[in-house]
């Protein structure tokens, strides 16, 4: 029998030996999982020596202060999450675990305390924090659950559900006794989704969302449309999908567009669209090329290809103000991402239109200044529909102005050259660049992703404060249906636990810890794949 284990089957472990606190076979050392540790580290915890058992029969959540649809949905599932836990233990209770102290008191209920209204939706600035209380006391002990933002009861649940374990006869569930008090180093904890290069069905999207909420992730970056297919259903624009998709049936249809909004609100993360430009555009071409450029050869001719929108052309900004509003009619969150990464000035140097355009300006060859003249009035579109912008970071690369606030998304070279610079030029930052989920180094590579400290650039207070976080990046190239939740989990809960935790932990820990998530996501429904190696997860 080989591996790393789940939390259930400690007790099989009968013919490895232990040595020197670790344990062996002849393949080598491999990573035991923790009993009931949740993921990400709680920023504030103290343990107690006594543990509760948990009947999921009679066991209650109680709302005691303000209440809202948010936190009935959640005590629902949490409740359908104990009762699943609850029946594994029963199903696996002759294999006993000896690890867990025996249970001589019970819990009955969990208090939920919220001091404020509740929210309709989540922001940047969202309170996520909470206190979580498994008491000291008498038989029938109540956990109370405490937050000023319905947000962070949603963070405290889940962090709950984390704590229970089988007990030592299998048969029932047992909490140890804890004081949490927990809150997230950085306000943005996200994770980009492409769906352009291969389509994502639906119900793959919400089940990430299911999966984002287990490892407190918050922002749901949807990176909706590119150059390879355009499956928004816009409604002033119906042509962009009709002609742009890949198929009539890989869209994402008004109505597909709330139940991503909604399944995500209901879990405390925020769904920030992407629409790329003005490159990574050719998609948009199939059903309007006249807003895109048309590049010509090196005799002076129409080459019969497209290149990124066309600066020049007015009726494109009376377009993208149109797309634009209904975006933000459709996403509820203030920001929108625009791109802005990979511009191409090939096609642009290539059409006459625009050389003489230069030339008349005095431009000469200054092409980023083109550049700037279409992202500065995209930023003032967003701006007057009283939205906030997100730009990858060539745009401040190229030396462009951009209006104050404006989130630069680092993705590429030395990040933390590039980290430095953003802040010390007063621009917020999100980091993505050691993110990189479809940058694959083999099963276990989670390691590097945990490595990776996003305030590890030199900069002063002030600048660090200008860091808001960063995403987890799983691009589409070579990712659908068939492999997506594998190649995100539970790589990307690496990056969950630095952007949540002060700070990266023991590494031997954190991976004991990561094995027993990783499991608890199988049984969750979640495929992820194994952290450590060989091993198996029972569910």
């Amino acid at each position: 029998m080989q591996g790393g284990v789940s939390s259930l089957l400690v007790g099989l472990l009968l013919a490895i030996s232990r040595v020197n606190g670790e344990w062996h076979e002849d393949t080598g050392p491999w990573v035991i999982a923790t009993r009931g540790e949740p993921w990400p580290l709680p920023s504030s915890r103290l343990l107690f020596t006594d543990y509760y058992s948990l009947d999921a029969a009679t066991f209650k959540f109680k709302v005691v202060q303000e209440n809202c649809d948010v936190i009935e949905e959640a005590v629902k599932r949490y409740q359908n999450i104990i009762k699943h836990e609850s029946h594994l233990a029963e199903k696996y209770s002759k294999y006993a675990d000896n690890s867990v102290p025996v249970a001589s008191r019970s819990v009955s209920a969990l208090e939920i305390r919220l001091g404020q209204p509740c929210e309709q939706y989540p922001n940047l600035g969202s309170d996520e924090s909470y206190d979580l209380n498994v008491p000291k006391g008498l038989n029938g002990t109540t956990v109370t659950l405490n937050s000023n933002s319905v947000w962070g009861i949603l963070r405290g649940l889940e962090t709950f559900s984390q704590l229970l374990v089988h007990s030592n006869n299998g048969a029932e569930l047992v909490v140890r006794g804890q004081s949490i008090s927990d809150k997230p180093r950085f306000g943005h904890r996200g994770l980009l989704l492409d769906t352009s290069r291969h389509y994502l069905p639906l119900g793959d999207i919400l089940e990430t969302l299911e999966a984002m909420s287990y490892n407190k992730l918050n922002v749901l970056h949807w990176h909706i449309v590119d150059d390879n297919s355009f499956p928004y259903v816009s409604t002033s624009f119906p042509d962009l999908s009709a002609k742009g998709a890949y198929h009539p049936t890989m869209v994402y249809t008004p109505e597909d567009v709330k139940m991503v909004v909604e399944h995500a609100r209901t879990r405390g993360i925020r769904v920030v669209p992407e629409f790329d430009t003005p490159g990574h555009t050719k998609s948009w071409g199939s059903a309007y090329p006249q807003y895109l450029t048309a590049c010509y050869d090196a005799n002076g001719k129409p080459s019969g290809k497209l290149g990124p929108m066309n600066p020049l052309n007015e009726q494109l900004y009376d377009f993208m103000r149109t797309l634009l509003r209904e975006v933000a009619s459709s996403f509820p969150d203030k920001y929108v991402h625009l791109g802005g990464d990979e511009v191409l000035f090939n096609c642009w140097m290539s059409n006459p239109e625009i050389s003489r355009y230069m030339e008349r300006n005095n431009m000469t060859t200054n092409y980023q200044k083109l550049e700037e003249m279409f992202v500065k009035r995209v930023l003032d579109i967003v701006a007057d529909l009283e939205g906030k912008a997100i730009v990858w970071q060539e745009v401040f690369d190229n030396g462009l102005k951009l209006r104050e606030g404006t989130v630069v998304q680092v993705w590429t070279g030395s990040w933390s050259r590039e980290m430095f610079d953003v802040t010390d030029a007063g621009y917020p930052a999100l980091l993505s660049t050691c993110w990189y989920l479809d940058h694959v180094a083999g099963g276990g590579d989670w390691l590097k992703y945990y490595r990776c400290e996003p305030l590890a650039f030199g900069g002063s207070e002030k600048q660090r404060n200008l860091v808001m976080g960063g995403e987890a990046a799983m691009w589409g190239e070579f990712v659908d249906k068939n492999n997506v939740h594998s190649r995100i989990w539970p790589r990307a809960s690496a990056v969950a636990e630095i952007l949540w935790s002060p700070g990266a932990q023991n590494e031997t820990e954190a991976a004991e810890r990561l094995e027993e998530h990783a499991c608890r996501m199988n049984r969750r429904g979640i495929p992820a794949q194994p952290p450590n190696g060989s091993g198996f997860c029972l569910s």
